[in-house]
């Protein structure tokens, strides 16, 4: 990339009589290299301003990358419009994009658009329009009180000033009711300053530790301390208190005037963990996730650029704000696949958020109870420290763990509990206790055929099935959203009442609790029945408060939840998640169902947990049921090892795709023939991707295979320059694969 690196140089002024002074500006656009720019008389830039600039008809922002490469002739040099009065974008910052860009082999202006995502938080916050009562004011003649108008002042009588929208929400009228009492003179307008986001208090005293919690959280002080750069794996069974030790690290950092940042993989729905870190600090973090609006995520943004905000906790984007001055970064539940983004710039949050710390010479913690194998495998060679939380905090034991073979005991027909569950879900609710019922399955059925011809309905924008989601009365497919009503006939014979629904989600095994427990209090919590955090807390309390008996769920009600009363867990298919060949398949099916066993018995009542499986003696479900973590990644590294395959081996994936499936496949053929091969580097592939169909796209894939010392990028980079790719083609660099679909 010629001359695209950042630079940390002098401020670069242009003289009234002085010579042409240009800069290099990195626009957040899908650009290989920043563009040059002419610096108008009187302004000064530094690398790292943001400013706005022209390009074509239209204005642009940007980041100054440095002073420019002069390839451009003065004619048709263009000139910077403004600089925004805000914080230049650290250096640490700019480096970091250019990392992020290099190893993922994405334009560096693709990796600049995550970091400028929010344009509007360049400008200068505005005040907001409120209004107070004027308890003096009469109304003038012919103005009618109606009931509306006379809930709008009653809400004012006392209280503080509100927003027009906050008093019609609470008023339960328009807007213009509002504004009516306003032109009236009934109302005082004030402008109200941005409400600042509460600091975190470091001094404040937290939960007594026990001893090892101690010494671990000590160690994490120390180096955060230090402000040296290191890779520390806190390994805790679940409910350890690993979160409480790694606020220990958040807390040293705020001691030293620094940042912190924790990224969890499902922000939205940690309702748990932002009550805790409140009740630890004092007031909440900032919260960074696309459950936010528009002016949250603007406040939020220039916050953080400013030094405002201490702590802030997010998903993976989190990764890309412009901190000030970071001091550590907590990666919890390292292992969780959801940090790997998918589309548009192909990362992994964990990895890059390593490669953040060392580019910063911070500390990093990567939080887990079942680590990725490549964490693992890492801190096992000393790559990474350790710190280990061998026993569950405040005395609570692990549960126990049964193999329920469903070739064996199976359930009755239509149905999908076996008996020994469904006598254990007796004793739990004669007990007073609460059960979960785990499922990693949305809807009522996965799949729906015709018992007349055998027609399965499929969505016509992808290779996948229509799942039936019986409460909302749809039929959705869960990679490009579509959504169409149930059918009442056949859409390929037309016959009437021969559609059937096979196999169990979530909404199906609710259907069933009712069914054999009437009188039990149930609910499903699934991504697409709580809508937002706050359905997702409210959700949370009723469990807390013991308002549920059992709990029907998928993976989001896996991590992180801590229910006292929750005493059994049932997994109605085990095995779902083994299906594929998949290269992590084992290692995910161990995770999830590890993280799902942990929820059982965390309070002071023993716990115990049911795997429905028709494969009990699978590696995965005998590691389970034996409480033999160290043993099943061994045996998973042991595989890997022989395969040549990551952390032992190296992969980068090519993703061909295009609505003309003609042009898609010509290209994938081509980079067949272009691939580069040796007696270490292999090429798989071309081959139709499972979801060879994706959002009205057909897919070709090609799997790279490289010794783990082979830098792929460059083969990768020559291997491209290789082929021509029409405009109608779009070929995708997946560094690192974890999805293989």
């Amino acid at each position: 990339m010629r001359g695209a690196s950042a630079s940390s140089g002098q401020p670069l002024q242009a003289d009234l009589l002085g010579p042409e002074v240009r800069v290099r500006v990195l626009l957040p656009l899908p650009l290989r290299e920043p563009y040059d720019y002419r610096v108008p008389a009187g302004m000064t830039l530094n690398p790292g301003d943001f400013v706005e600039v022209p390009l074509g008809p239209r204005r642009v922002i940007g980041v100054v990358w440095g002073d420019g490469a002069g390839a451009v002739e003065s004619a048709r040099l263009k000139a910077v419009v403004r600089r925004f009065d805000v914080p230049p974008m650290p250096e640490v910052g700019r480096r970091f994009v250019e990392w992020v860009a290099a190893y993922t082999m994405t334009m560096p202006g693709q990796v600049l658009r995550m970091a400028v995502s929010v344009p509007a938080a360049l400008e200068p916050p505005k005040p907001t329009l409120a209004y107070l009562r004027k308890h003096d004011a009469e109304p003038p003649p012919g103005f009618k009180m109606t009931d509306p108008r006379k809930r709008v002042l009653a809400l004012l009588d006392d209280g503080p000033p509100r927003t027009p929208a906050e008093l019609a929400e609470e008023a339960g009228c328009g807007v213009a009711v509002v504004r009516g009492l306003a032109e009236a003179g009934l109302l005082e307008p004030v402008l109200l300053q941005p409400t600042k986001l509460g600091k975190p208090d470091w001094t404040r005293e937290g939960p007594t530790l026990s001893g090892d919690q101690e010494a671990a959280a000590e160690e994490l002080r120390q180096r955060v301390a230090s402000g040296a750069y290191s890779t520390v794996l806190l390994d805790g069974v679940t409910g350890s208190g690993k979160t409480e030790v790694y606020y220990e690290a958040i807390a040293a950092a705020l001691k030293q005037g620094k940042q912190a940042l924790v990224l969890l993989p499902e922000i939205a729905l940690s309702a748990q963990w932002l009550d805790r870190f409140a009740r630890r600090f004092g007031a909440p973090p900032a919260e960074w996730h696309s459950e936010l609006t528009g002016a949250q995520r603007r406040d939020t943004w220039r916050a953080v650029a400013n030094g405002e905000v201490p702590v802030v906790v997010g998903a993976r984007s989190a990764l890309f704000l412009p901190y000030k001055d970071l001091g550590v970064i907590v990666i919890d539940e390292e292992h969780d696949a959801a940090y790997k983004q998918e589309e548009g710039a192909i990362y992994h949050a964990r990895d890059m958020a390593v490669a953040r710390a060392h580019l910063g010479g911070i500390p990093i913690v990567l939080v887990s109870a079942t680590p990725s194998l490549e964490t693992k495998v890492n801190a096992d060679s000393n790559r990474y420290a350790r710190i280990h939380l061998p026993g569950r905090h405040g005395g609570a034991v692990l549960p126990d763990v049964e193999l329920i073979d469903l070739r064996k005991d199976r359930p009755p027909a239509r149905h999908w509990l076996a008996p020994t569950l469904k006598k254990a879900l007796e004793e739990t609710l004669a007990e007073g206790e609460q059960a979960m019922l785990f499922l990693n399955r949305r809807g009522y059925a996965p799949l729906t055929l015709c018992r007349a011809c055998g027609h399965r309905l499929q969505c016509p924008n992808c290779t996948a099935w229509l799942v039936e989601h019986r409460l909302a009365r749809k039929l959705q497919c869960h990679h490009c959203g579509l959504s169409q009503p149930l059918a009442h006939s056949c859409p390929e014979c037309g016959e009437e009442g021969t559609l059937a629904a096979c196999g169990p989600g979530v909404e199906r095994i609710f259907e069933e609790v009712a069914e054999l427990f009437p009188d039990a209090r149930s609910a499903i919590m699934a991504s697409d029945t709580l809508f937002g955090p706050r359905a997702i807390q409210e959700m949370v309390r009723k469990i807390t408060d013991h308002e549920l008996d059992i709990l029907i769920g998928t993976q989001v009600m896996a991590k992180g939840h801590h229910f006292p009363m929750l005493t059994l867990v049932g997994v109605v298919d085990a095995d779902l998640g083994l299906a594929g060949g998949d290269l992590r398949a084992g290692e995910r099916t161990y995770q999830l169902l590890h993280q799902v066993a942990g929820r059982a018995g965390r309070g002071q009542r023993p716990g115990r947990v049911m795997l429905q499986t028709y494969m009990p003696e699978h590696p995965v479900m005998q590691a389970l049921a034996a409480g033999d973590r160290d043993g099943f990644y061994q045996l998973e590294a042991e595989m890997r090892l022989e395969a040549g395959m990551p952390p032992f081996g190296r992969l980068a994936a090519l993703i061909v795709s295009g609505e003309d499936s003609v042009a898609v496949e010509r290209v994938a053929m081509a980079l067949g023939r272009a691939a580069p091969r040796s007696e270490t580097v292999h090429v798989l592939g071309p081959a139709p991707a499972p979801l060879a169909l994706l959002r009205g796209r057909h897919r070709r894939r090609l799997l790279l295979k490289a010794p783990r010392t082979t830098q792929v990028q460059p083969l990768i980079a020559r291997w491209l320059e290789d082929v021509e790719v029409p405009p109608n083609v779009r070929v995708q660099v997946d560094v690192d694969p974890y999805s293989f679909l």
